[in-house]
């Protein structure tokens, strides 16, 4: 078995001096979680953030592997001891972004994934400015109702609060460094493009406080 290179890459790729800081937005149903269960499936060697929720768990996640699961008196801790690199309500409940995670992960050589709101990227990009900003996109609106219709886990109202959001998301899809269509059935070819990128942004000079 081929090892992944040191700092994240596909295998057999030398090693890199600064890893990356990546965040992958895009609507609900888009697809951002097939894609990075792929890229990790593939070999790429990067860390995934687990974000906190205050939400319950649904049916079959697991804590501190789909998410980590808070109460609202731990996420208000985490406020104030400035453990959350960006948080945001989300459907009625809170979620946000360890900062010990990404920064131990960094400091560790490794590329780093968050997968949040585009609120959340934005904020990100502020403190970090070193941080590649990604945008997932459907194929097309009627591409992405049919995604999130066929998920079943929402009643029509939260629907309805996830096809509005999504709306309001992909029109901020322009503040974005790079937007990747996830057109249906071609799973390997949108992953194929963000590891192009990723191969491209550790190629590209940086400046020494990003």
């Amino acid at each position: 078995m081929t090892e992944a290179a040191p700092g994240g890459g596909p295998p057999g790729a030398s090693a890199r001096p600064r890893p990356l800081l990546v965040v992958l937005s895009g609507p609900s149903g888009v697809g951002k979680d097939a894609v990075l269960d792929e890229l990790a499936r593939r070999g790429y060697r990067f860390h995934r953030v687990v974000t906190c929720t205050t939400r319950p768990p649904r049916e079959g996640e697991r804590d501190g592997v789909d998410y980590e699961f808070v109460s609202d008196e731990e996420f208000d801790r985490l406020i104030a001891s400035g453990g959350l690199l960006e948080h945001a309500v989300v459907y009625g409940h809170r979620s946000g972004v360890p900062r010990r995670q990404v920064v131990e992960a960094l400091a560790a050589g490794n590329d780093v994934l968050v997968r949040t709101d585009v609120q959340g990227a934005a904020t990100i990009k502020r403190l970090m400015p070193g941080a590649v900003l990604v945008f997932l996109a459907p194929a097309s609106p009627e591409e992405l109702e049919a995604r999130v219709r066929a998920r079943g886990s929402d009643d029509d109202a939260q629907v309805e609060r996830r096809l509005a959001a999504a709306r309001a998301e992909l029109a901020r899809s322009a503040e974005f460094d790079y937007v990747i269509v996830n057109v249906p059935g071609r799973l390997d070819d949108t992953v194929d493009r963000f590891e192009e990128l990723l191969s491209a942004e550790h190629m590209r000079p940086r400046l020494p406080e990003q």
